[in-house]
Parts: structure tokens; sequence; C-alpha cells
């Protein structure tokens, strides 16, 4: 085996793997074990590396067109959604909408025009419609016709007062009707008198309506007819009456008010 030497201090080595580690330790810096591509200049490396520089590989080696590794067969033209020129774009960036005149104009940044029929919720504009109350003419959106249509909410009210009675209140429970019994005709006379014949929550009186506020029983007389311990009469205590006008009524039988404020009425508390 032919004896390897040190360049720098003629020392022999039996392996050129010793003359690399002696030359490293003793000299200071790596001999050089790879030979560039390029310029055929040696150089260390300690990875697989064909160019001695950034310079030389880039020399070497194309990235233009077809050479560049991410070449997708160049630009494609489509046209500008704006302006309706054809323009080119690189298909590895997003699909091209605007050219690029309009994008420094910043065109593409004026807002569509959604008024009126242009809206795609568009569905025909205002109908004339009339109240189910009075019979007057209004506009409405059609989003806002639904079922029953009332030009203010005293048409409301009024229609509400006339329809929710009865078997046709939304709380009307169908069982047969209950006989108030003797003494209830006396007693709801009284509660009016009382009561001054006006409603003990909103205060309306006989004149404003057109005619006596109805009586209320605070527990239904229903309760003390399947009640073992009283009597039907018992429910036509004065305690258990008070004055309301038909829209308060509504509330106190669809229980939207507490009955402790209608006891604290019927003793006079308010």
């Amino acid at each position: 085996m032919s004896p390897h030497g040190c360049p720098t201090c003629d020392r022999l080595f039996e392996t050129d793997h010793g003359v690399r580690v002696h030359h490293s330790k003793a000299h200071g810096w790596a001999l050089p074990n790879r030979e560039c591509a390029k310029c055929g200049s040696e150089y260390y490396s300690e990875h697989e590396r064909k160019y001695c520089s950034e310079k030389c590989r880039s020399e070497a080696v194309s990235f233009k067109g077809t050479s560049n590794p991410n070449y997708r067969g160049g630009k494609s033209t489509t046209t500008c959604d704006l302006c309706g020129d054809s323009f080119e774009f690189y298909p590895s960036e997003k699909e091209g909408c605007y050219c690029h005149a309009c994008v420094e104009s910043e065109s593409w940044q004026s807002p569509p025009s959604i008024s009126g029929s242009k809206n795609p919720h568009w569905n025909g504009g205002k109908q004339t419609v009339q109240c189910d109350t009075c019979g007057s003419e209004m506009n409405r959106w059609p989003n806002e016709i639904n079922g029953r249509t009332f030009c203010d909410g005293d048409c409301l009210s009024e229609w509400l007062s006339e329809n929710f009675v009865g078997s046709d209140h939304p709380n009307w429970q169908e069982t047969q009707e209950i006989s108030y019994g003797s003494g209830w005709e006396q007693a709801r006379e009284q509660a009016l008198e009382r009561d001054k014949h006006s409603c003990k929550i909103c205060g309306v009186s006989r004149s404003d309506i057109g005619q006596n506020p109805d009586i209320h029983h605070i527990t239904p007389v229903r309760w003390f007819v399947d009640s073992d311990l009283h009597a039907r009469s018992d429910a036509h205590s004065l305690e258990n009456l008070v004055s309301l006008c038909r829209a308060c009524h509504r509330k106190a039988e669809g229980e939207e008010m507490p009955k402790s404020i209608l006891q604290s009425l019927a003793r006079g508390e308010d």
C-alpha cells in the first residue's frame, strides 16, 4: 500500500483518511474532497455537492421556462371580468379574474348594485293590502304579509277583542259550560260598584269602552265546583272578583298576569 503524504508538512500516512484527519487537527482546515462541476476548482464539503458555490450553481443550472422544476406549461390566457380585455396569468396562481390595469386602478373593489330588482332576494317589491279590521289600504313587503294584516295596534286590538273570545281563544278548553248558580248577578253588581265600573288594571271606564267591564273570577268557578270543601257560590266572593276590560281579561285568562296581583286589586290594595 502506497503511503499518503500530508501536503502541508509531508508527514506520511497509510490511508487518505488518516491524512485528512491529521490535516484538520494539526493544520486547522480540511483538505478538498470534491471538484466543482462548473469551474473545476477543488473544495471541501461534508455533503454531496456538484458546485463549489451558489454562483457556479446558478450559472450551470437554468430555472427558466421548461428548465424550472415547477414548470406547468407557462402562462394561461383569460378575459377580464370588468373590462373584457385578455390577459395572462400563471396557473400556479389563483385563477385570474381581473387584468393588471383593473387591479391597479382598484376597479374590482366597486361593490355591485343590489338595489331593487338587482337584489338576488327581490320578489316584486311592496304589495297593496287591506287592513282586516278597518279595510284601509296600505303597502307592505311580501315578508310582512303573513295571515292577518292590520294598519296599526288599535286595529289589531279590536280584532283580537272580537275574535279571541270563547272557543276561539287559544287557551279555550272544550268542557261543558259551568253554571255560575245563584248569587252571581248580585256579586257581579257589587264588584262593579266597588271598582267604579272601571278596569282595575288599565283604568278604562264604562264610558270609555261603551259597556261595563268584565268581571273576572281569580280562582275559576270550576275549581269550587270540583272541590269537596267549597260550594259553587263561594266563587262569587268579592275577594275573588275583579273588574277587567276585554284586553286585560284576555291576559288574565291567559295567565299573563300574576294571580297575586289580581288578588291584591280585588282586596283594594292598589
